[in-house]
């Protein structure tokens, strides 16, 4: 099938190239002609592991293409996917500007038969709006539905090509039966495509990624309960995870979610509830507590320096808001790096993907190094914030001679209190006793 994917940024690219793997023929649009140059010569503007590899390879089989054209990519498609940004606006409302005016932009470009679907994360009644918009076209009959993703930076590929779901909200037969066709070499195994009134496909994707946000949120209060008590996170978490009722996924304690999805949804949803008259007060204390969090670590290296951390210096690993991606929107870095730069002290960081990013965030103001260790020279202390892989087992020996002080706070709970202590070093970590 001929189809158009509006946008390339991390939903757009992924979604179109993994239709293109399948077989279909797609053409991305995006307004940056720098990007979509870079794109066309197979270079990523983004880090996910396995998405080069499947650009490149869908390329030179001529399945997908890229362009600026949005009237040439629409008139050859029957279908449209949306995946523009929705921003979060000052008053914590999505910004819907990009997806209207995509919307327009697809009604004048349509020629026959043609199918909007709304994948960017958009708030209830959206897609009421951009239908409104198509009956005052003159044009030829556009469906509208909403085809919500539900991707996780890191696995998007995965996630994409062995979905736990698929949800479509649409209101026309023939408009479904093709998204089923689309989707369905995607969904081998039983598990669902879930057809649903539109208005309530566009809040399964907020309310899904609320929940989450409430999950980490709930278990990094009750890691603050377990240090104030005595007791251990971990112990707890697993005695809750063991319940089938509530499972383990999301239930590890640290310095608070970020990401491009999260804090937006979850404001987002405060903002629709509020505009019915309704008080979403459990995700308003989700979000509350998620700021306090970030903030934790500072708290910590402020009393264990006894407030003196002007001139001292502190290596920092891990930028990105979680592993496996260059994305530091709304990361824990950026909120514990802006606190200890304000309060005097200097900061040398590394991350495996997020250096690029962390340069155009922070630019001169601190030092960033291409690996782990050499971050490390002279500094006062260790503050891990993001949980790569090759951070979980380093060579404690080289810290230890490269540290001026032996100390790691640990925002993601990476290693063995009884480790550290056999090892001598000061050890803080998440919902855990202090060594």
């Amino acid at each position: 099938m001929n189809i158009a994917v509006i946008g390339t940024g991390y939903v757009g690219l992924v979604s179109g190239t993994c239709f293109a793997e399948s077989g279909n023929e797609v053409v991305c649009v995006d307004i940056d002609r720098g990007r979509v140059d870079a794109l066309k010569n197979g270079r990523i503007p983004i880090y996910e592991p396995g998405l080069e590899e499947l650009v490149r390879r869908n390329l030179k089989e001529k399945r997908i293409s890229f362009t600026t054209d949005l009237a040439a990519a629409v008139g050859q498609s029957m279908v449209s996917f949306i995946a523009v940004g929705t921003p979060m606006g000052g008053d914590g409302a999505a910004d819907l500007s990009g997806v209207l005016a995509a919307s327009e932009s697809v009604a004048r470009a349509a020629n026959g038969y043609h199918i909007i679907a709304i994948k960017s994360t958009v708030p209830v009644g959206t897609n009421d709006r951009v239908r409104e918009i198509m009956a005052r076209s003159a044009g030829p009959r556009i469906d509208v539905c909403s085809v919500p993703e539900f991707l996780k930076e890191g696995s998007a590929i995965e996630d994409f090509m062995r979905p736990d779901r698929v949800v479509i909200g649409s209101t026309s037969e023939q408009a479904t039966a093709i998204l089923r066709e689309i989707h369905s070499p995607f969904l081998r195994t039983d598990n669902p495509i879930l057809v649903m009134h539109p208005r309530s496909a566009e809040l399964t994707k907020y309310a899904s990624n609320a929940m989450l946000a409430m999950r980490i949120s709930f278990i990094n209060q009750m890691a603050n309960l377990c240090e104030a008590v005595g007791a251990e996170i971990n112990d707890v978490r697993r005695g809750m995870g063991s319940d089938r009722r509530i499972g383990s996924q999301f239930l590890f304690p640290g310095v608070g979610y970020g990401g491009s999805c999260f804090p937006k949804d979850v404001q987002a949803l405060i903002h629709s509830a509020a505009a019915r008259n309704i008080d979403f007060t459990i995700l308003r204390a989700t979000d509350e507590v998620n700021a306090r969090q970030k903030r934790m670590l500072v708290d910590r290296v402020r009393e264990h320096f006894g407030g003196e951390v002007k001139d001292r210096a502190f290596a920092i690993w891990g930028l990105a808001f979680k592993p496996r991606t260059d994305d530091m929107r709304e990361a824990p870095a950026l909120v514990v790096i802006e606190e200890l730069l304000r309060m005097g002290a200097k900061v040398s960081a590394h991350d495996p993907e997020a250096i690029a990013s962390a340069r155009n965030i922070f630019g001169g103001r601190i030092t960033l190094h291409e690996t782990n260790y050499d971050a490390l020279a002279g500094a006062d202390a260790l503050i891990i914030l993001t949980e790569w892989n090759e951070f979980r087992h380093p060579n404690f020996h080289r810290i230890k001679a490269l540290l001026k002080n032996p100390v790691i706070f640990d925002g993601r709970n990476l290693y063995d209190p009884a480790l550290m202590k056999a090892l001598e070093f000061r050890y803080y970590s998440i919902g855990r006793q202090p060594v």
